[in-house]
């Protein structure tokens, strides 16, 4: 399995270099048989980074399965014959539907040097990467049949906020944060502070939200669920690092500013935020909560 892996990828990197894909002159997508070709190296290459990421699952794949079968037969070709044709034509249609998408607008008005794809965040001291940053837009593609039948997943929406707060640096200059959708060429983006408000975020200095994520994986293992009786110590330390001081006159869910009242003076922006303080209360003591009502 090593040999053919390392044979896939000179071929996919000759593959790549030939087809000249880094060139903002020609279209997206190439002939059909290249692209059919070039999918099934990358289904391939998809079965060895399972390996890579999370070796749980690996033994069910093809991969595993036909080099487990035949070893002395398990060659390249052997490989790209693996991949059903069904699952051949599904990626390549996710890319045609990609020409005629909003990813070939940003294509068309980014520069090839201000884009990186497979963006890290070296400083952060964990191991991630994201799929593609252009120009100030970090994007992650999602491929599910139905990404959001139940609206935004909690995991998607965090994933995209660790990765803002990944960026120690500022290196990416990050500045909206999108999600494509590979299935039904959406591309949806949110600026950084609107992204923010649709969390609830009270605290919005984004070198601050960096600096405590960084010192909250600090010697974590990534991966590992840091809550041993000592992590969680240091873990609500550094949450009341992030307690956000709130005004009077603002709401102390949210923090933004409370809208103006003719009658009872408001302690809420809302009712949903007076019954959701409860639920807070339960979980934290913020020393500022007005006293329930």
């Amino acid at each position: 399995m090593r040999a053919v892996g390392n044979e896939l990828a000179a071929r996919l990197t000759q593959t790549v270099r030939a087809l000249d894909l880094d060139s903002r002159g020609l279209p997206m997508d190439r002939a059909h048989d290249e692209e059919t070709h070039l999918a099934r190296m990358l289904l391939a290459a998809a079965w060895y980074q399972v390996m890579a990421r999370n070796s749980y699952g690996f033994t069910d794949t093809p991969l595993y399965l036909a080099a487990m079968e035949d070893p002395v037969g398990f060659t390249l070709a052997r490989l790209l014959e693996l991949p059903h044709q069904d699952m051949v034509d599904d990626v390549v249609h996710q890319l045609y539907l990609a020409t005629t998408s909003p990813l070939e607008t940003l294509r068309t008005r980014t520069r090839a040097e201000d884009c990186t794809g497979g963006p890290t965040f070296p400083g952060a001291q964990i191991t991630a990467d994201a799929d593609l940053v252009a120009d100030g837009l970090l994007v992650d593609f999602k491929s599910t049949k139905h990404p959001f039948a139940r609206g935004m997943s909690k995991a998607t929406a965090n994933q995209l906020l660790g990765y803002l707060l990944l960026d120690t640096a500022d290196h990416y200059r990050i500045d909206t944060l999108g999600l494509y959708l590979t299935r039904s060429a959406v591309l949806a983006t949110w600026p950084v502070e609107d992204y923010l408000d649709l969390l609830g975020t009270c605290r919005r200095n984004l070198t601050d939200l960096r600096a405590v994520t960084a010192d909250l994986l600090t010697n974590c293992q990534a991966d590992a669920i840091p809550y041993g009786p000592d992590e969680e110590t240091k873990v609500r330390r550094l949450l009341d690092r992030l307690a956000p001081v709130i005004e009077t006159g603002h709401c102390p869910v949210c923090a933004q500013p409370l809208p103006d009242s003719t009658g009872r003076p408001r302690t809420y922006c809302t009712r949903w935020y007076a019954q959701r303080s409860n639920s807070l209360r339960r979980r934290q003591s913020p020393a500022a909560w007005p006293p329930a009502r």
